[in-house]
């Protein structure tokens, strides 16, 4: 079983800008992880399962609707008490970090952002603990990057809502016991809907064959005339901003947790280029392997750097779709790059699980593509610069 030895990277002393609250919080989430998850993480991604145990544990330490207001079962903390809290799980794994960044950002902020009152008393409180799991149905199979062309619908048919169409690709379905599913009138507005396990016509079939975020749990959301009562539905905001502005919360916390994967890769190879030798001293005194290690902290200083400053306009609610895509966009690009130099760093002993080089590069492989792809970002980019979008 690998050790945990890792202790943290501040080369800009970015720890003088955080409050005492902040590094409590690193400190707890970073303690929990090494205690709970680093020593069973390897067999879990191995096994392709999901530690289901672990979920209490988050609640306690916060990871779940950390900035939803304690009235509602959150901790009422800020957006970069939220980002260090996603930092320290991806600094574990993508998988970890993705089944509380979904709970938080996808289920928990649409139903205190446009949920009712009754709603956000129902299910909040639960979340916040990990006694009740969610998940977020919005990609389909036909309809990925082009959310705005779903086919899933709801008819209203007296004293319920009737709901058809599946979504896929969905972290924590198999599990979850209610889905924030967002679907299409019969005029063709996109709204949000608060879907139960055990409602008749509604399943959750997992998906297998996964060589990335193995250690998470993946699956579909299938609807077949789901009976889906009125007071189910999100009655603060439709049209497609109302999704987008979930995954925003999202993509915010994962430019967070891809600095958490390469400052683990990059942990990892330094500590390696320190004790490996090779013609008669240590590989990190060579040329080439300063020049990997030392790009990599750069990289990595930048997207702290970045991501930081976008905690600040979080915190202000300044911060911007563009800005937010910007820094996922770099930041999981960072870290894959970090990941690839990392695992030549370790040579043959790179692609073994006794290193987390080649979990992370895998893991990061699904989180380049997820909400909202590599791509797709640019364009965002593009479009807010220039003020043409190139989509259509």
């Amino acid at each position: 079983m690998r050790t945990d030895q890792y202790q943290g990277h501040d080369y800009y002393l970015m720890d003088e800008l955080l409050s005492e609250e902040h590094k409590l919080i690193r400190e707890t989430a970073r303690a929990w992880v090494k205690k709970e998850m680093s020593p069973i993480i390897e067999e879990h991604y191995e096994k392709a399962t999901f530690p289901m145990h672990i979920l209490p544990g988050l609640g306690e330490i916060g990871a779940f609707g950390p900035y939803i207001p304690e009235e509602y079962g959150g901790a009422g903390l800020d957006q970069i008490s939220y980002g260090i809290l996603m930092q320290e799980l991806e600094r574990c794994d993508s998988g970890l970090r993705s089944t509380a960044s979904v709970q938080s950002s996808l289920v928990m902020f649409p139903i205190w952002k446009y949920g009712s009152e009754e709603q956000r008393k129902k299910y909040l409180p639960k979340l916040a603990t990990g006694e009740m799991m969610g998940c977020f149905g919005l990609t389909e199979p036909d309809h990925g990057s082009n959310p705005g062309g779903m086919i899933t619908n709801y008819k209203d048919a007296g004293d319920h809502y009737l709901l058809n169409g599946a979504k896929m690709w969905i972290s924590n379905s198999p599990f979850a016991h209610i889905a924030v599913v967002w679907a299409k009138n019969e005029e063709g507005r996109i709204h949000g809907l608060i879907v139960e396990r055990g409602m008749e016509g509604f399943s959750t079939p997992e998906t297998h064959g996964k060589l990335s975020l193995r250690a998470s749990a993946t699956g579909e959301l299938v609807f077949d005339n789901v009976k889906v009562p009125k007071e189910n539905l999100l009655p603060g905001r439709s049209g497609l901003g109302a999704p987008l502005s979930c995954l925003d919360s999202a993509r915010y916390g994962i430019a967070w947790g891809a600095i958490g994967a390469a400052l683990d890769c990059y942990d990892s190879a330094l500590r390696y280029a320190r004790e490996r030798k090779q013609f008669g001293k240590p590989i990190g005194a060579f040329q080439l392997q300063q020049k990997k290690l030392a790009e990599m902290i750069t990289e990595i200083t930048k997207a702290q750097l970045l991501t930081f400053r976008l905690g600040q306009l979080k915190n202000e609610g300044r911060a911007t779709t563009a800005q937010i895509s910007m820094a996922k966009r770099n930041n999981v690009d960072m870290a894959l790059k970090v990941a690839r130099e990392a695992r030549q760093i370790h040579g043959g002993m790179g692609i073994t699980n006794e290193y987390p080089i080649m979990r992370h590069m895998a893991n990061l492989e699904s989180v380049v593509t997820y909400e909202g792809t590599h791509d797709i970002h640019l364009l965002i980019t593009g479009m807010d610069i220039t003020g043409e979008s190139a989509f259509k």
